[in-house]
């Protein structure tokens, strides 16, 4: 098998930090034709297409991206070696590579990634959103450190990894003042015939609230489903319906958004899980994570 030449590793990575050709080339005062035929040695030598056309610019392929994330660690490395060699001394900065499932709530995501912001090391933090069963795939290929997640590993799921729970809180309804006021009756009774905004069926949070709603004969007009909690948030703000979200973050919700609290329940409860490769945490930044939601996140009895 031939011997990685990091002088081509170094050209891909430019190339797709840069996007195309052209600007790498400015980058590495360089030929195109040069970054372009040592870009071809390098993908003949490896056996596989780093990029594939994109207009007029350049997009990863699957190869591309796994090698791409391996050459980031690589070059980081390499500026950190030069600086400790010019006798300039630099803490070694911590990778935190994450998945955040798209059915989280993403204010939920920055309070869960928050605490690993407050570790006395330098993080620098990659972060992924999309599917579940995509960031899984993702994390059994070692691109991910972690998946943050509503709900646990699917039994379904071909990846083997370990679902750890965080913490867990209960859902509170919110609403704009304009809408507020419309109201006739106090929670939880003035839902029924009220406009609501419903997650979307990835999100595990909707069936309780679907069960909840019907054991309370409480029918609520769906002016719409998302599976995006931050676009469904947006289309509370602007009055489109009432939405709900965890009690934990309830405050940065009614802060963010401009809305008002119309009710809460601890009869529904959201949880959030880490989904590692390793059936115990190990990861400095993940373990901070963990730590943080177990002691500060309520808990139910």
């Amino acid at each position: 098998m031939p011997t990685l030449n990091y002088k081509h590793l170094h050209y891909f990575w430019v190339v797709a930090k840069a996007g195309s050709i052209a600007r790498a080339s400015e980058q590495l005062h360089l030929t195109p034709q040069t970054i372009s035929a040592q870009l071809s040695l390098f993908e003949e030598m490896q056996g596989e297409a780093m990029f594939r056309k994109n207009g007029r610019n350049l997009a990863l392929t699957e190869a591309g991206r796994l090698v791409l994330s391996y050459a980031d660690e690589i070059f980081t490395l390499g500026q950190e070696l030069e600086e400790v060699l010019h006798h300039r001394p630099t803490e070694r900065t911590l990778q935190l590579r994450v998945g955040v499932s798209d059915a989280l709530p993403k204010t939920v995501a920055y309070r869960l990634l928050e605490s690993a912001l407050q570790l006395p090391q330098t993080l620098r933090i990659n972060c992924r959103e999309g599917k579940l069963e995509i960031l899984l795939g993702e994390l059994a290929a070692h691109k991910l450190d972690v998946v943050l997640s509503d709900s646990p590993m699917p039994a379904t799921a071909s990846v083997r990894a370990y679902s750890h729970l965080l913490g867990e809180s209960g859902i509170s309804f919110f609403a704009t003042a304009g809408l507020k006021q419309q109201l006739s009756s106090g929670f939880p009774a003035c839902l029924e015939g009220a406009a609501f905004l419903l997650p979307g069926e990835d999100a595990a949070l909707r069936a309780r609230l679907l069960q909840w709603l019907d054991q309370h004969e409480l029918h609520p007009r769906i002016a719409g489903e998302f599976d995006d909690s931050a676009l469904m948030s947006a289309f509370g703000q602007a009055g489109a319906g009432i939405f709900a979200a965890p009690t934990v973050i309830a405050s940065m919700v009614m802060r963010q958004y401009d809305v008002q609290l119309i009710g809460q329940t601890d009869e529904i409860w959201e949880q959030f899980y880490a989904i590692s490769v390793q059936r115990k945490l190990t990861h400095p930044a993940v373990l901070a994570i963990s730590q943080a939601a177990q002691q500060n996140w309520t808990q139910p009895a």
